[in-house]
């Protein structure tokens, strides 16, 4: 490891790797006009890309409920982000990093309707693992119901993981103008769904919950392990219908995503009136939960080293 080298954060455009500062795509691809595009993140430990298969998978799965064409396989795009990966020079350093890899259905004519012999383009950006501030984890996040609803499942299918997140934005301005980190967004009828960008679950009465697909939400990777690792330590985890009269009830809340992983949550703001506190540092539940998820991913890890980027 040379210690003289120094991150640089490099995003690669259909094969041409530079620099993300001087990165670029024509002004004419759909997925910055009209976010037509479908994308994964995820982030490395010791190298190795978590959950790469499962990524894989619900990228064709974004790609066919949205009738594009990904264009290349999954072992080209292995090699085109260890490509990106090296251009980093996270690998002679031994530094993870976090990758977000990007589908559009590429560059067109000013027309909802897409041409139907266009090439997709991908798009790999490659920086360091964020960085999360410590309280989130020692104390909790704060969490506000946002006045923006979710995006209802007949209109925009949440498991398509494309590249309109405006709904999501909405939420976070919200919630950022009511003092805290991020949203917590219902739907119509006033159920539960999900953060921004984050799966939820709460302590309620006892019993792991976090809201189903009756709700409309995105089927999370780490949601997914979350339920593998309660279920193989005997502890029970339900995916159910959560309105604001059960939502008041609840005794811990965490969310969860790839680069988060287990995230306790300190205060939810439900209303103007209503703020619910929760344990600094997660209750009982969450951190169980948070250790078992600990180990599956040093498991799965250790069983994964063929696709380590270094």
């Amino acid at each position: 490891m040379r210690g003289d080298l120094e991150f640089t954060s490099m995003t690669n455009v259909n094969g041409l790797i530079r620099d993300t500062a001087n990165a670029h795509i024509p002004v004419m691809d759909r997925g910055f006009l009209y976010g037509d595009s479908v994308y994964e993140v995820f982030r490395t430990y010791e190298g190795v890309p978590l959950f790469f298969d499962e990524h894989w998978t619900r990228l064709k799965n974004s790609a066919a409920l949205i009738h594009l064409v990904i264009g290349l396989s999954k072992e080209q795009l292995l090699s085109e982000i260890k490509e990106t990966v090296a251009a980093t020079g996270a690998d002679e350093m031994r530094r993870d990093v976090y990758v977000r890899y990007i589908v559009t259905r590429g560059e067109g004519e000013l027309d909802l309707h897409p041409e139907p012999n266009l090439t997709s383009t991908y798009v790999i950006i490659v920086r360091e693992v964020p960085k999360w501030n410590p309280e989130h984890y020692t104390r909790g996040v704060a969490l506000a119901i946002a006045q923006t609803k979710r995006n209802p499942g007949n209109a925009l299918d949440p498991n398509i993981k494309g590249g309109n997140y405006l709904n999501n934005v909405l939420g976070v301005i919200e919630a950022r103008a009511m003092g805290a980190d991020d949203c917590l967004m219902l739907n119509a009828a006033g159920l539960v769904t999900e953060a921004s960008n984050s799966n939820v679950f709460f302590v309620i009465d006892g019993e792991l919950v976090t809201p189903s697909q009756q709700a409309a939400n995105l089927r999370g990777l780490t949601k997914t392990a979350i339920h593998e690792v309660c279920r193989a330590h005997g502890l029970a985890s339900e995916e159910t219908e959560i309105g604001l009269d059960r939502v008041r009830r609840a005794s811990e809340c965490f969310v969860t995503s790839a680069t988060r992983e287990v995230m306790p949550v300190h205060t939810l703001r439900v209303d103007d009136s209503t703020t619910l506190t929760f344990p600094e540092g997660g209750g009982p539940i969450t951190r169980r939960v948070a250790g078992y998820y600990r180990d599956h991913m040093a498991e799965h890890i250790a069983s994964r080293r063929d696709l380590a980027m270094f």
